[in-house]
């Protein structure tokens, strides 16, 4: 593989399963571009029965590391050498770093959220508020229990999907955690310091509606989204109106590829270059 006749100085990659169009190569390109480096991001598909080809052949040519989607994040684990510590916790991959001859998985979904909030409030001793019990929400809960948060209440409609994060986080982390299954709007408690919208309800839908009791929502509370498109969802402004701190699901995006180039290059790249790449390529 070449540019311009010259062999790659250095190559990190993203496998998943229907790679066309993610906008993440052109965020990450951009911030490369923008500090000199001569890398790629290359972004390749990869049926599920290739995925442990796929990995010996990124470690026989030098990759510096690659991104891991669906349906990958956890049978990847198997063709690694070792795990971060929120990927082992988790049990998910999104990310993997060279480091010497050895593969390390690591898992920056959550990482990249924890830096957005951090840039307005310190997770650790807060109450948290968290909708939703998937993969971002997960990994996000993951994340603020290592940080040290002092409790946190997941609210999802799947009472055993819920527990099973309850579970994990009150086991793996000797968090105080509860289960509110969600069942009409829910009420957030007073004293809550944060408020995550963990969920995908209101993703390319401006005007969907989280089932919220909203007048719950005091204000100083920092309010925050997963959602990425619209970046302002009605949630966010229904916080903002509750004059909450907002942040939105940008952010996230932009930061897990700012922590995962921190992995595999060892710079702090440009957040600014890489959010404007990042929204023109989604078109925003």
């Amino acid at each position: 593989m070449s540019d311009q006749g010259n062999f790659l100085h250095e190559l990190v990659g993203s496998m998943s399963q229907g790679a066309a169009g993610n906008p993440t190569v052109a965020m990450i390109e951009a911030a490369f571009a923008h500090h000199g480096l001569h890398w790629r991001y290359v972004n390749m598909e990869v049926l599920p029965e290739h995925l442990g080809v796929a990995v010996d052949g990124a470690r026989a040519m030098g990759f510096r590391g690659f991104n891991c989607s669906l349906p990958h994040k956890v049978a990847v684990i198997q063709h690694l050498d070792g795990l971060g510590a929120s990927a082992a916790v988790m049990g998910a991959v999104n990310c993997v770093v060279r480091r010497g001859d050895k593969l390390i998985g690591e898992n920056t979904d959550g990482k990249g959220f924890l830096k957005s909030l951090e840039s307005v409030i310190t997770p650790k001793e807060k109450s948290v508020v968290l909708f939703g019990a998937g993969g971002a929400a997960r990994a996000i809960a993951v994340e603020l229990g290592l940080a040290g948060t002092k409790r946190i209440t997941i609210v999802n409609r799947s009472q055993s999907r819920g527990a099973e994060l309850v579970g994990l986080l009150r086991d793996k982390l000797n968090l105080t955690a509860e289960l509110v299954v969600w069942n009409g709007d829910y009420a957030v408690p007073a004293g809550t310091d944060i408020v995550i919208n963990g969920t995908s309800i209101g993703l390319y839908a401006p005007e969907a509606r989280l089932p919220l009791d909203v007048q719950s929502l005091q204000p100083e509370m920092v309010v925050a989204d997963v959602v990425f498109n619209p970046v302002r969802t009605r949630f966010l402004d229904d916080a903002a109106a509750r004059r909450c701190r907002a942040i939105d699901g940008l952010g996230m995006l932009v930061n897990q590829g700012i922590v995962g180039i921190q992995y595999w290059t060892g710079i702090d790249p440009d957040a600014a270059v890489m959010r404007q790449s990042l929204a023109a390529a989604m078109g925003l």
